[in-house]
């Protein structure tokens, strides 16, 4: 197979211009589409999208699935009708040059949460329908998330393994009395997902209409606060409560002379074998449906990574 010369921009969406805090799936990112396409590149490599947990890194995601809802663009929602002019008029004074998640994290929740409120109760038939046909369609990752974050959200953002037992274990009983409980809070999750796929795929066709390919990260390990984990802790080296007992790292390298411990909890791949590797075919199919070329990250860390004790 022969490969053509190509360049390109490395640049995560939240480094974009925004009124709102950080940079968006809005104009300005239709914008640098735009200035890729004027400037002769092809290719905008964004790296990982997921939603962030502890420290906001993305490449520590609460799912390898999931877009992060702090992508959305407000002023999407204002055009849909979900927002109003008012809601977006009074806007927090952030800092131009830095992102500060402490400030940004309550505001787009906040306007979220009023366009959930305002497409529960007002929403069209056809986007009723869309949102239903799609909440199926991703049903084998998407009910475990919602989940997981309503649950991480009533216990104030704590790791899953503090949680009670019976739902940090996904006790039947357990699991089915939070559904419940939680039923409309899990909605609100499905909703930001569903946005945010929309205005990606929206933003992705744009970028392929005009020769430019959209390149994404698949980070090796997961994070051990996640609903990937959670949800499938047979896949996983983890002990009787969930805690794991060994954790990934890589021998020495280009950027360290000593190697390094990563912390992330090592996959059973016997048990993966056992199953056909069903959970990374899925996890490679949904990361090469929103992007165009996707990179390893990395790849030496994945043919050659340690085993090393957790209590180490």
């Amino acid at each position: 197979m022969q490969f053509a010369r190509s360049n390109g921009v490395l640049l995560h969406p939240t480094s974009l211009p925004g009124r709102y805090g950080l940079g968006d799936l809005g104009d300005w990112s239709y914008r640098f589409v735009d200035f890729l396409k004027e400037t002769e590149q092809s290719l905008w490599q964004v790296l990982p999208l997921g939603p962030t947990g502890y420290a906001d890194s993305p490449y520590q995601s609460l799912s390898t699935f999931a877009g992060n809802p702090l992508l959305i663009s407000l002023e999407r929602l204002a055009e849909i009708g979900w927002l109003t002019v008012s809601d977006l008029a009074d806007v927090p004074e952030f800092p131009r040059h830095r992102v500060d998640y402490g400030w940004v994290i309550p505001y787009r929740t906040k306007m979220l949460n009023r366009a959930y409120v305002r497409f529960s109760t007002s929403a069209a038939a056809e986007h009723r329908d869309a949102f239903e046909a799609w909440c199926t369609d991703n049903s084998f990752w998407l009910d475990d998330f919602a989940l997981f974050v309503a649950l991480k959200e009533s216990y104030s953002l704590r790791p899953w393994v503090e949680w009670e037992q019976g739902e940090a274990l996904r006790d039947k009983t357990a699991i089915s009395a939070a559904q419940t409980k939680l039923a409309d809070k899990i909605s609100e999750q499905k909703f930001r997902q569903w946005v945010f796929h929309t205005q990606w795929y929206a933003l992705k066709d744009y970028a392929n209409e005009r020769g430019i390919k959209l390149i994404g990260d698949i980070p090796i390990f997961v994070a051990h606060d996640s609903s990937d984990v959670w949800a499938a802790r047979d896949l996983f080296y983890l002990d009787d409560v969930g805690n794991p007992t060994v954790v990934a790292g890589v021998p020495p390298d280009y950027f360290s002379e000593t190697g390094q411990r990563w912390g992330n909890p090592l996959y059973r791949w016997d048990r993966m074998e056992q199953n056909g590797f069903n959970w990374w075919t899925k996890r490679l199919k949904a990361v090469l449906s929103i992007f165009d070329v996707v990179r390893i990250d990395h790849f030496r860390g994945f043919e050659a990574y340690w085993e090393i004790p957790a209590s180490e």
